[in-house]
């Protein structure tokens, strides 16, 4: 049985999963994760899980000529990730617009929700430098993954 749909078509609850592990080059003076690293995770997982549905970033833009770009970010620091930390980012489409996709994203670790964020990212077209409608076929796959 399928999971029921909202009005966008994004199946809810569907999560993708990247393990992210903590170097040291990530953390700060005082030996924990510098918050901008979060939101590198996040950009890592959302990349990932467009190359897992078939798209990678350089042939978005080579075949395509569009990209997406984050145009806005809600984000809250709950705890903190260390040096050597096995860390889980969590990505979930919450809404799938006709040019934006809105992400919920957050990051765990041992169960422990560390980091959360709401990421809206918007599909350019590179050549005007002026958003466009993401691609039917792009649409479709991020609509229905599996």
């Amino acid at each position: 049985m399928q999971a029921p749909r909202d009005r966008s078509g994004t199946p809810p609850g569907e999560e993708f999963r990247l393990t992210v592990r903590v170097y040291f080059e990530d953390t700060d003076a005082g030996g924990v994760v510098y918050y901008a690293n979060y939101l590198k995770f996040c950009e890592r997982a959302r990349t990932e899980w467009l190359r897992t549905l078939g798209f990678a970033q350089g042939q978005l833009i080579e075949a395509s000529g569009v990209a997406f770009v984050v145009r806005k970010v809600a984000a809250d620091y709950l705890a903190s990730a260390r040096l050597d930390d096995e860390l889980q980012v969590v990505s979930r489409i919450e809404r799938l617009g006709g040019a934006s996709i809105v992400f919920d994203q957050w990051v765990e670790c041992g169960g422990t929700r560390l980091f959360e964020a709401r990421i809206t990212v918007a599909c350019i077209d590179l050549g005007r430098h002026a958003a466009t409608a993401i691609p039917s076929h792009i649409r479709r796959r991020l609509a229905q993954p599996d």
